[in-house]
């Protein structure tokens, strides 16, 4: 599913909302946990799930073309972890 087709989703839900109107909201919960992970902060969705940071730490790669090491530096990558209520209706 796109980005469009929840907004397409959430106006026909909320018939009071118009196209314009459901794709503020949705970018507005997207900017939320966006800006949420850039402040190093938890976004918890109750049955839903959680987003996160992982931090990588710094590792050694090999460039597949030439077979030379190369230093890959340490990151923080975004996390999510599926609530309860999400993997029960998954796998039911």
């Amino acid at each position: 599913m796109t980005k469009a087709q929840i907004i397409e989703r959430v106006s026909e839900q909320v018939t009071t909302l118009t196209k314009r109107q459901a794709e503020i909201v949705v970018n507005t919960i997207f900017d939320c946990i966006r800006d949420s992970l850039r402040s190093g902060n938890k976004t918890e969705i109750r049955g839903f799930g959680s987003f996160r940071l992982r931090a990588r730490r710094m590792k050694e790669g090999r460039n597949p073309k030439t077979g030379a090491t190369v230093a890959v530096p340490a990151k923080r990558v975004p996390f999510f972890k599926a609530g309860k209520e999400l993997k029960e209706l998954l796998n039911k």
